[in-house]
């Protein structure tokens, strides 16, 4: 068992490793930085659960005040959103026959403390009373059984506060533990105010899925970085970045549009290594060996930090820093390496991210995924392995 308790990794890069970008006619260092890492426990234990939803994946977290850049305070309120979910229940260490897994739900999160009391998670039920999804693609593109893996979020201040979510149509095209394929991206619509099971939302099929000439595809809403002043950035230009993540080598490409021409996609520009263009397909390769699911975040000294897994499904944990929302980026800087959670060697990780508004000032609350590919067997062995685990990483500036 990971001794939460007493494990803290201390990292410096050493200034000899060092690489410098040139931006505005400023020099960044996008290589050192200090830094402390370690588990947050509290947050880990908040999504360990025996009954109703007791396991899931991809949790993004939005908050409803549309301030994505501070911790949220004691009144606030944070939309934690999950894709694959299972709700159920756990008796004597296993699962209960009637468990049930859907592509997604969500909890929300009364303040920025992991208190149990607080959290409160929702999904809808079919005509019978069982579990389902909330979110079911319902648009002109959609084929039958395709569904939901949900992307990144955000409350948009200028759109009547509307929270607008990324959705990925995923399509099942096999058996095995990686038998699916996205098939095309959309957008979900959810009106200030709308309560689960979010009856009055609006999807919208959008053109940011692509695919080159191996079939690699690419698509937006991996993350969202809102650089406005309304949601609390640091060096506010007044735009929504949208991260995308495509091909095998996981490369990373930037988009950005205006708070009020969200919806309006002919207006979104795309950076092709130089200028913001029109044409999608010329979008740029700005980094690579991200994962499907990152963040975006402003460190106190200016910089931004990217978050993700290393090469999407690797051990480690991983951040470069950028000089701008949209790079350069520097060299990967490991942060956490999350051996000791697989305990099997069936055991995956993936897609951390970092979450601001529950984070303290200085630090960057983190989490990561664990999950099997042999999946039903390995729950039934350790039903609160699906879900998320949580550290924490404290910014020096000595």
């Amino acid at each position: 068992m990971r001794k939460f308790a007493v494990i803290t990794l201390f990292f410096c890069i050493a200034a000899n490793l060092h690489t410098i970008a040139q931006t505005d006619g400023k020099k960044v260092n996008l290589t050192d930085i200090n830094f402390t890492v370690e588990a947050a426990p509290e947050w880990s234990s908040l999504l360990k659960r025996e009954t109703g939803w007791f396991g899931g994946d991809g949790i993004y977290t939005i908050p409803l005040n549309g301030v994505e850049n501070k911790q949220a305070k004691a009144g606030d309120k944070i939309l934690f959103i999950f894709s694959d979910s299972m709700i159920g229940k756990i008796e004597n260490g296993t699962m209960v026959p009637g468990f049930k897994m859907i592509h997604n739900s969500v909890a929300v999160l009364h303040g920025n403390q992991p208190a149990d009391a607080e959290m409160k998670f929702a999904w809808d039920t079919d005509k019978a009373g069982a579990a389902e999804s909330l979110f079911i693609p319902h648009t002109a593109q959609t084929a039958a059984g395709d569904y939901y893996w949900l992307g990144d979020g955000f409350v948009n201040q200028e759109l009547n506060n509307a929270i607008y979510i990324f959705g990925y149509r995923v399509r099942n095209v096999g058996t095995g533990a990686f038998g699916f394929r996205e098939v095309g991206n959309t957008l979900i619509k959810i009106p200030a105010g709308s309560q689960p099971p979010y009856k009055d939302l609006k999807q919208m099929d959008t053109p940011f899925y692509l695919t080159d000439t191996k079939g690699d595809i690419g698509s937006f809403g991996a993350g969202i970085y809102v650089n406005t002043t309304k949601a609390g950035a640091p060096k506010p230009d007044g735009y929504i970045y949208v991260y995308g993540v495509r091909g095998i080598g996981k490369n990373l490409m930037v988009a950005r549009v205006l708070p009020k021409d969200f919806e309006k996609f002919d207006s979104w520009t795309f950076y092709d290594g130089a200028n913001w263009i029109k044409d999608m397909n010329k979008v740029a390769d700005v980094t690579n060996s991200v994962s499907n699911e990152l963040s975006l975040t402003a460190l106190p000294d200016g910089r931004y930090a990217l978050i993700f897994q290393v090469g999407g499904m690797s051990t480690n944990v991983g951040m470069r820093i950028g000089a701008t929302p949209y790079g350069p980026f520097g060299p990967v800087i490991k942060l956490w390496d999350c051996k000791p959670d697989l305990e099997e060697k069936t055991f995956v990780v993936y897609n951390a991210k970092a979450h601001p508004s529950l984070s303290a000032p200085g630090e960057l609350l983190i989490s990561y995924n664990i999950n099997s590919v042999d999946f039903i067997p390995d729950l039934m062995k350790k039903p609160n392995l699906y879900r998320p685990r949580f550290i924490r990483m404290k910014i020096s500036s000595k």
